[in-house]
């Protein structure tokens, strides 16, 4: 299958296909060259596509991608060595979660105090002096 096939099927740009093979995520097994240079991607291909997708879709980088995959293939981390890993992704995405809710906190608290402005100036200075004796300004 050419590499625009492959894109419309896995919702890719042909452009980024290459840089996976750049990276070195694609190999021979999933890239046969023709005659005339084009590429011709395997089956094989659209798996391991889908096994990238999987892996970005929980927040892992293009490094981990590698070593993953590279693991993936050579099979070479135990069990345990692999629900070390999932454990320690599930850690860093809990961390990631408290961030974001701190943020929602924070945008929900300037929203409300910016639509006091509009409705209610007083009980929005006292919103700003409740937040100043909180934080000791």
């Amino acid at each position: 299958m050419k590499i625009q096939e492959l894109g419309d099927l896995m919702g890719l740009t042909p452009h980024t296909i290459r840089f996976y093979e750049k990276e070195g995520l694609l190999d021979s097994r999933h890239i046969q060259r023709e005659k005339n240079n084009y590429r011709n991607y395997s089956d094989e291909a659209i798996g391991r596509l889908k096994l990238i997708k999987k892996f970005q879709g929980i927040g892992c980088s293009l490094a981990e991608l590698k070593t993953i995959l590279q693991d993936h293939d050579t099979n070479a981390r135990t069990n345990q060595e692999v629900i070390e890993w999932i454990l320690q992704k599930i850690n860093e995405i809990e961390r990631k979660k408290d961030e974001y809710d701190h943020m929602l906190v924070t945008l929900n608290w300037m929203l409300t105090y910016r639509k006091l402005l509009n409705e209610d100036p007083q009980q929005a200075e006292a919103m700003m002096a409740e937040l100043r004796l909180r934080i000791n300004i």
